[in-house]
């Protein structure tokens, strides 16, 4: 499938950072977190394809499609080189766009996301993927709250829960199930140790899905790294940890820039 013209937004000056969301997500995910970083960074924001103000093509959309996206997006702002920060499935987007683009990738962020997943682990993913089939994401909603957010936070902030679940309600269902399935069965360990950049390595201590034993394993596996385990947090690190999340980002990215 042709790479499409997504929708952006370029904030403040410095090395181009891509910052690439997760399923369902929106750009505007990211926004507390380029307050802390546009005075250092021209930091870019879209809308996958198929999410927000971002055209919907069909589906099925492949993990390549989303690279050649970005892709696209890179060619169209003019930037040589860049780097790249993804949460969740986003964190397979970018070191997939290093992998497939690497004279233009600066440095990799894989937040919150998956590699070396076990039989076990890929036996819930697809039960996951199985019910939202078959009962539709809208009906499956109430079991992602608790895996994204802490019990304190989803207390403490009803409206940004409700926020969240109401984009994955606005991203049409076929787009949401085919984004999983790219997320569920993408499996980077054989081919990360390809990637010679610098990368940050970095989830929630209690991510369910994306545990600090799968990061460890990419940790691992990739040739130069940092690892960083953000304790008491679970997934939605860009939404409930911002403030904690960004001064990781911001002493990683200057270390590469």
């Amino acid at each position: 499938m042709a790479a499409i013209d997504v929708s952006y937004r370029v904030t403040g000056q410095g090395p181009a950072l891509y910052m690439v969301h997760g399923i369902g997500s929106r750009k505007s995910t990211w926004d507390e977190l380029v307050e802390g970083l546009k005075d250092h960074f021209t930091c870019v924001v879209y809308d996958l394809r198929g999410h927000g103000e971002s055209p919907v093509p069909p589906t099925p959309y492949s993990l390549e499609d989303l690279v050649e996206d970005l892709e696209a997006l890179r060619r169209k702002l003019g930037h040589r080189k860049i780097h790249v920060i993804g949460h969740s499935l986003g964190g397979m987007i970018g070191p997939a766009y290093a992998r497939s683009h690497p004279e233009h990738t600066l440095s990799v962020g894989l937040l919150s996301t998956a590699a070396g997943r076990s039989e076990d682990d890929r036996t819930k993913l697809k039960a996951v993927g199985n019910a939202m089939e078959r009962n539709g994401v809208t009906q499956t909603l109430s079991t992602f709250v608790s895996r994204w957010f802490t019990d304190a936070f989803i207390e403490a902030h009803p409206e940004r829960i409700e926020a969240r679940l109401q984009q994955v309600r606005d991203t049409p269902e076929s787009v949401f199930l085919s984004v999983f399935r790219i997320y569920a069965n993408t499996e980077m360990a054989p081919w990360l140790n390809e990637i010679q950049h610098p990368c940050l390595v970095l989830t929630g201590e209690f991510d369910a899905g994306c545990n600090p034993r799968l990061n460890r394993f990419i940790h691992s596996v990739l040739t130069h790294s940092r690892l960083v385990i953000l304790e008491g947090y679970k997934h939605s690190l860009l939404i409930e940890a911002s403030e904690q999340l960004l001064p990781h980002l911001k002493s990683f990215l200057q270390e590469q820039s």
